[in-house]
């Protein structure tokens, strides 16, 4: 027995470090290797809980598949989700929810290929029952957000120091577990009540044991330049799903506007060289009388500087006079100006 408990907590130990430690990569190599690690943490926790393997300690029953795979699967969103963001905690929890929905499936697919062989049933293989495995994909994918909300959500009461936080977080989410996936999967037998009971002791152990992994975890992530926790709105996971919507059409907005605009300007171009093409311009030397002040054209006629300046900017002229030269010529009509 003491020999169960001791390679129990060894195996616990040794997945949360190693689910931790590739999160703590994702700086240097991205999260692809984290969710390729979830995936595969799934896969074989479903193969686990499937075969029924447990652990017996003072007559508390530890599954493995929960007490080993499932744990670390929770500390790696919880971590994901603190230091990434929605995004990234949706994929997290689609891989997990993918792979637990795949694995069933599998393991179906080859009982009914050995069948058809005719082969002997495959014993290192559990046959998957539909409503523990329906219960198991639908819960999880429940923790996971629940996990997200009830974290924000303790971040504004005073419970919001971060080793409390982190324990009432994790121990709600094992217990909304139980919850959910005991009723899912049980309810109706006649054990469903010592399930209950059974499992939700045993998760509250789990939780105490592991706390100190994701709280050194989070201090230590806390700690780092550029790793600061965020507090973000108590529904940031589900509302991100509506803001991303929210971006895609402003963006779609944007470039229709911007389309527009492309051919508003296109037409002020074209409306432009149009214009441009219609007006005269005026270049080089002007051959102009010194004295009468008319212009010699190309063809050597001379005109009056109004005369050449019209058929040449299209412009007319109205006579005026300036008034110096209103005094060389009219210097009486000026005086009487001058004294009224």
């Amino acid at each position: 027995m003491k020999s169960e408990l001791v390679i129990l907590i060894s195996e616990a130990m040794v997945v949360y470090f190693l689910v931790l430690w590739a999160h703590s990569l994702r700086d240097r190599f991205g999260l692809a290797h984290f969710y390729a690690l979830m995936g595969g943490i799934t896969a074989v926790m479903s193969w686990v809980t499937d075969a029924g393997v447990t652990v017996q300690v003072s007559g508390i029953t530890f599954m493995v598949g929960s007490t080993v795979f499932y744990t670390s699967l929770l500390l790696g969103v919880f971590a994901v989700y603190i230091f990434d963001g929605p995004r990234a905690t949706r994929i997290a929890i689609s891989t997990v929810a993918g792979v637990s929905a795949m694995v069933p499936l599998i393991a179906l697919t080859l009982h009914l290929q050995t069948k058809v062989m005719g082969s002997n049933p495959l014993a290192y293989v559990p046959i998957p029952s539909f409503r523990i495995n329906a219960a198991s994909v639908a819960t999880t994918v429940a923790d996971l957000i629940f996990l997200a909300i009830a974290w924000e959500f303790l971040g504004k009461t005073r419970f919001n120091r971060l080793w409390l936080r982190a324990f009432i977080t994790l121990l709600g989410v094992m217990w909304l577990d139980v919850l959910l996936f005991a009723t899912g999967a049980f309810l109706g037998n006649p054990d469903y009540v010592n399930i209950m009971k059974g499992t939700l002791l045993s998760r509250f152990i789990i939780a105490v044991f592991a706390c100190p992994f994701l709280y050194l975890y989070l201090n230590w992530q806390n700690s780092k330049k550029g790793n600061p926790i965020e507090n973000r709105p108590v529904l940031a996971i589900l509302k991100e799903v509506a803001e991303i919507r929210m971006e895609l059409n402003l963006a779609q907005k944007e470039i229709r506007l911007r389309q527009e605009a492309e051919r508003r300007n296109e037409e002020l171009i074209g409306e432009l060289q149009r214009t441009l093409s219609e007006v005269k311009t005026l270049r080089g030397c002007l051959p102009i009388c010194s004295h009468c002040k008319k212009i010699r054209d190309d063809q050597g006629y001379w005109q009056q500087i109004e005369t050449y300046m019209r058929d040449h900017i299209d412009a007319e002229f109205s006579h005026s006079i300036c008034p110096d030269c209103a005094k060389k010529l009219y210097p009486n009509l000026v005086r009487r100006k001058s004294k009224k």
